[in-house]
């Protein structure tokens, strides 16, 4: 069975240089280098599984991420992607809670459960119930510091435009991912909801809650509701709560991940922008949409 390895720049910080993608291809026996995007990505065709290892180490510590697909089915057919710090570069409820004068103290309950150290749904709980008295209006002053992460409308597009099916699922909140999934193209959004009443948080979040196992159990049914085969998936994300569905997609791409989602993934990136999960899925830059 033949594979492709795919090299992808940081852009902003350097260009991809021929002589780095030949010492790859070298390293690996590849065959002949094929350019995605000039400076930027390129794949190298494998006969055998590449070792990610030696190509790492023929990069010599570039920023330089590589991706390894299976040559047939590259191109999925269904996107779940998480929310925060994936395709939005903060985390919402850190934001949220700076509201409250309480962003270092939930930002670090954030960092363990986000690093596999908490139960997810133990510490969502937790972070929501300080949250207890804030008014809406403050979750409107935090959606207006929000950012798409560079290349999220890319992503989305061009896998729109090639008839795949998009889908955020957050273990955030629905007040975000409702806006940040019509911002960036998303077909659907899934997320937990924050209660309220006359306006003002109660410091309870909706049940059940949307952890690592309903965000499989996501995928697996939208793919199911398609007719779709896993290995015609694609999933993204950064933290422990991620790992369950990136484990069950076809391609699970770990995106500048905690260190306990970095060390299980095979296909991680860790320089680059979101435009590294079209390049390994063969498409060229000429073929993006969105930008």
């Amino acid at each position: 069975m033949s594979y492709v390895l795919t090299l992808v720049a940081a852009r902003e910080a350097t260009s991809l240089t021929s002589a780095q993608v030949n010492r790859v291809r070298d390293a690996l026996r590849g065959r002949t280098p094929m350019e995605l995007s000039p400076g930027e990505a390129a794949d190298i065709p494998c006969d055998d599984a590449p070792d990610l290892q030696a190509a790492r180490a023929a990069l010599e510590g570039a920023p330089v991420d590589v991706l390894i697909t299976r040559a047939r089915f590259r191109r999925k057919a269904l996107l779940v992607a998480d929310m925060d710090s994936t395709i939005v570069t903060s985390e919402t409820l850190d934001e949220l809670a700076a509201e409250a004068g309480l962003k270092d103290v939930v930002a670090e309950i954030t960092r363990r459960s986000m690093n596999g150290e908490i139960d997810f749904p133990t510490a969502l709980r937790e972070r929501v119930l300080m949250l207890r008295g804030l008014t809406l209006d403050a979750l409107e002053r935090t959606w207006t510091k929000v950012s798409l992460m560079p290349g999220a409308r890319e992503l989305v597009a061009t896998m729109r435009a090639n008839g795949a099916t998009t889908a955020l699922v957050s273990g955030g909140f629905t007040f975000f991912t409702e806006r940040v999934a019509a911002l960036c193209g998303f077909d659907a959004h899934h997320a937990n909801e924050l209660l309220h009443e006359a306006g003002v948080l109660t410091g309870a979040v909706g049940e059940p809650i949307l952890d690592r196992d309903a965000k499989r159990a996501a995928l697996l049914r939208l793919a199911a509701g398609r007719g779709l085969r896993r290995i015609d998936t694609l999933a993204v994300g950064d933290g422990a709560n991620d790992l369950a569905m990136l484990r069950e997609a076809g391609l699970g791409i770990a995106y500048h991940a905690k260190p306990v989602v970095a060390a299980e993934a095979t296909n991680r990136v860790d320089y680059a922008d979101l435009r590294a999960l079209l390049f390994a899925q063969g498409y060229p830059a000429s073929a993006f949409h969105g930008d």
